[in-house]
């Protein structure tokens, strides 16, 4: 935000809220960038053969380990089928890249 803001001649002290200079300058937010990267991530880890390093390590998790007390950490795994669910794309397509990348695609503003 910062260099956007000098992009815009703007300070904080003018006050001007983060959205109205993402609209001004044409830049998505921050939010769906991140959840595109992820997604963008997943897809290339599901293209990949099913003995790669990466995918036996990242896909293949323990789950009789126990955790603490408290709130569960939020794993890689969890924020990808979060982000799935919220988008409505299904995991089949990232199969087919070209399918995905359409549909992971952050549209600019």
């Amino acid at each position: 935000m910062w260099m956007l803001r000098w992009f815009c001649v703007h300070t904080r002290r003018d006050r001007v809220r983060n959205k109205a200079i993402r609209d001004r300058v044409g830049v998505a937010p921050i939010e769906e960038k991140l959840i595109q990267h992820r997604l963008r991530w997943f897809g290339h880890v599901q293209r990949m053969s099913p003995e790669a390093p990466v995918r036996s390590g990242v896909l293949e998790r323990v789950d009789n380990v126990k955790r603490g007390r408290g709130r569960p950490k939020l794993t890689w795994d969890e924020s990808v089928k979060r982000d799935l669910k919220d988008w409505n794309i299904s995991k089949e397509i990232a199969l087919d890249r070209s399918a995905w990348r359409l549909a992971i695609n952050v549209t600019e503003p």
